[in-house]
């Protein structure tokens, strides 16, 4: 038998030949091929010549399937597509399989398995009935997990049988997928920052020919650009039409810090502190881009994502989507860290001076605190979502405000961070629109609560 993914590979003479074939006899086989051992050794020792043959007959059965099913030659060919390849935890994603039959005759009865690990659900198996040439055969399952990761999927395997279910033989396809399983995001509502706009909004233009003719920086002519703007001395001398480039625009950046130090959060699972601040970080990243923000993942470990250029922000608007998706597929994988303290993350922020922070922080001490507290800069807006361990730890006494403010927000505030305590329950969403009231200490407003002036974005 041939089995490929996509095309067809050949594979009949793997492991061992036929002695492999020999160890896919059933537990049919293997008792026909003893009892028929027994009959003819007790023939022999009695002198019964119609228990022989008997006895030769069982014997010789199973050792015939197996040499005409290993003898088989079928060309198979196996395809993978899930959909979609990215996933958030809990939502499911179905994989559909395709066989197709490229030889010249038809196939036996196929028993298709594929693998999947045991987080995703049970191994999907499926009976194929025989499939003419060139025929195809079309299957689908689901898959599930409410645990972010990246899970393999594959290889396929193709059990093929004989008609007396003497013999089954194996054969896996090469190729597998990867189902990446992000962690979950909420909608957020959009507010804007006091006296700013956000994304491309006015007064985030600036000029790249401020000193006169000489000084403007020319570009290449493009279908639907005004004819008007062509800068003809710059043409003649690169001798292509060259036009104006007078404006860039200059896009609102947009900092997300994630705080994975394993001393931070107590607990595990689904419902942990860690996971929140997972979740709250890919739904700040996605709303921040949907609002045209310029944005960048950082953790305390000093790692940035997307990480092209020197300051890791995102691209053009066109290169954000790409952008997104590498910060939620290292989202989905991220763990804890091993390390004790902030100072990392607090290089990394140091070279960028603009722009808004938002940081999803664990337990902070005294040290940690002040070193988060010198992590805003006079022309940055800093705001966090920090997640009391002791809370989360022993259930906490649910989402609505604590009794007293800790030491370490009071010098968050004092510093000026707009500092929320999240607790066990908690959503994000109210959490932000509270934040963007400039009252973190009010109780946050319920759901559909109109916009709130002087917000943040």
């Amino acid at each position: 038998m041939t089995a490929g993914a996509p095309g067809p590979v050949d594979d009949s003479d793997a492991k061992g030949g036929l002695r492999a074939a020999l160890g896919g006899l059933t537990t049919r086989g293997r008792s026909f091929l003893a009892a028929g051992t027994a009959a003819a050794v007790c023939a022999y020792v009695l002198g019964q010549g119609d228990l022989l043959r008997v006895g030769l007959l069982l014997a010789v059965l199973p050792l015939v399937c197996v040499t005409v099913l290993y003898r088989t030659r079928y060309r198979v060919a196996g395809s993978r597509r899930l959909s979609p390849s990215r996933v958030p935890a809990g939502s499911e994603a179905r994989v559909h399989l395709r066989m197709d039959n490229v030889s010249r005759m038809h196939t036996a009865l196929l028993m298709l398995q594929d693998r999947v690990p045991y987080v995703l659900g049970p191994r999907p198996r499926f009976v194929l009935d025989r499939v003419e040439p060139g025929g195809v055969r079309e299957v689908s399952y689901r898959v599930r997990s409410d645990l972010r990761g990246r899970y393999p999927l594959g290889p396929l395997q193709l059990r093929l049988s004989d008609p007396f279910g003497m013999c089954e033989l194996t054969r896996s396809f090469s190729a597998y997928d990867t189902l990446v399983v992000v962690p979950r995001t909420e909608p957020l509502p959009a507010l804007r920052l006091a006296g700013e706009s956000s994304g491309h909004g006015d007064g985030r233009q600036r000029s790249l020919a401020l000193a006169g003719e000489d000084d403007i920086i020319p570009r290449g002519y493009r279908h639907g650009d005004d004819l008007r703007r062509v800068h003809w001395r710059s043409t003649a001398r690169y001798g292509e039409l060259m036009v104006r480039r007078e404006e860039q625009p200059q896009r609102a950046r947009c900092t997300v810090l994630l705080d994975t130090r394993r001393i931070a959060y107590e607990g595990g699972g689904p419902g942990s502190a860690f996971e929140w601040a997972v979740s709250g970080a890919a739904s700040a990243l996605t709303h921040m881009v949907e609002r045209g923000f310029a944005v960048r993942l950082v953790t305390d470990e000093g790692a940035v994502v997307p990480g092209e250029g020197a300051d890791g922000f995102t691209g053009s608007p066109q290169e954000s989507a790409d952008a997104v998706g590498l910060m939620m597929d290292t989202l989905a994988v991220v763990d804890h860290s091993d390390g004790g303290g902030l100072s990392r993350a607090q290089e990394v922020l140091r070279g960028g001076g603009d722009g808004l922070l938002v940081a999803f922080l664990g337990t902070l001490d005294e040290e940690q605190a002040a070193l988060v507290a010198r992590m805003r800069q006079r022309s940055r807006r800093a705001v966090a979502f920090v997640l009391d361990g002791d809370d989360w730890a022993g259930g906490g006494p649910g989402p609505g405000p604590g009794p007293a403010m800790p030491g370490h927000l009071r010098l968050l505030r004092e510093a000026g961070w707009t500092a929320v305590t999240v607790r066990p329950g908690a959503e994000l969403a109210r959490l932000w629109q509270q934040a963007g009231q400039g009252d973190p200490g009010a109780p946050a407003p319920a759901a559909g609560a109109a916009g709130v002036p002087g917000g943040w974005s």
